[in-house]
C-alpha cells in the first residue's frame, strides 16, 4: 500500500519589500524636477517671511542683535549669551513660537526639496547626467542635500533648547549650536555650488 505524500507547493521569488520602496522613492524624487518652478517660489516666499520677522521684529526684541541663525561664521559663548539676555524670557518665547516652532520647521524640509529639484532638473539638461540611471540620479542629489537637511534640524533643536530653557545655556551648549550653525551653512553651500556648476555647464552647451 503506497501513500501518497502532499505535494510540494512550488514557491515563487517574492519581491522584497525594501527594494518596492526604494523604487517608490526614487520616482517620488525624481517627479520633484517637474515641479522646481513652484518649489523655487514657495522657498522664496517663506524666506522673505523669516527675513522680514528677522528684522522688523527680531532684533528689536534683542535691542538690534542678529539672531543666532544669521551668524553664518558662528558666535562666540559671550555673543550668544548676550542675544539670551538682550531677548529675555519673553523675547525667547516670542522667537521660539514664530520661527522655530512655525517657519522654520518647514523651512529647512522645503528648501531641501528645492534644491532636489534644482539639482535633478537642471542635471538633465547635460548629457553625461541624463544618461545616468534614475536610481543613481536620485542618490546624487539625495546625498547632496540630506546632509544639509539634518545639520539645520539639529541647529534648530539645540538653539530651540536654549530659547526654552535659560538654564541650558553653557559655554559647551553655545559652542556647540555655533558649530552645528557653521556646519549647517558649509553643507548648504556644496548642493548650491552643484547648482550653479550644472547651470554653467548648461549655458555652455546651449551657446
Amino acid at each position: 500500500m503506497t501513500s501518497r505524500l502532499p505535494a510540494k507547493a512550488r514557491t515563487i521569488p517574492e519581491e522584497s519589500d525594501s527594494s518596492g520602496a526604494w523604487r517608490s522613492l526614487t520616482v517620488a524624487v525624481l517627479r520633484l524636477s517637474r515641479h522646481a518652478a513652484a518649489l523655487c517660489f514657495l522657498s522664496g516666499a517663506v524666506f522673505i517671511a523669516m527675513t522680514g520677522l528677522e528684522f522688523f521684529y527680531f532684533r528689536q526684541l534683542s535691542g538690534g542683535l542678529p539672531s543666532l541663525d544669521m551668524r553664518f561664521f558662528g558666535f562666540t559663548p559671550d555673543e550668544g549669551m548676550a542675544w539670551l539676555t538682550a531677548l529675555g524670557r519673553r523675547g525667547g518665547e516670542i522667537i521660539l513660537v514664530w520661527h522655530y516652532l512655525t517657519f522654520d520647521l518647514l523651512f529647512p524640509a522645503l528648501l531641501s526639496l528645492t534644491l532636489v529639484s534644482l539639482i535633478l532638473a537642471i542635471g538633465r539638461r547635460l548629457k553625461n547626467f541624463r544618461v545616468l540611471p534614475p536610481q543613481v540620479q536620485s542618490i546624487f542629489a539625495l546625498v547632496l542635500v540630506l546632509p544639509y537637511t539634518l545639520a539645520d534640524y539639529a541647529q534648530n533643536i539645540a538653539v530651540a533648547r536654549l530659547l526654552s530653557d535659560f538654564l541650558s545655556a553653557n559655554p559647551d551648549s553655545l559652542s556647540f549650536a555655533s558649530a552645528l550653525i557653521v556646519t549647517k551653512f558649509a553643507l548648504l553651500a556644496i548642493p548650491v555650488i552643484v547648482i550653479a556648476a550644472f547651470w554653467l555647464a548648461s549655458q555652455k552647451h546651449q551657446a
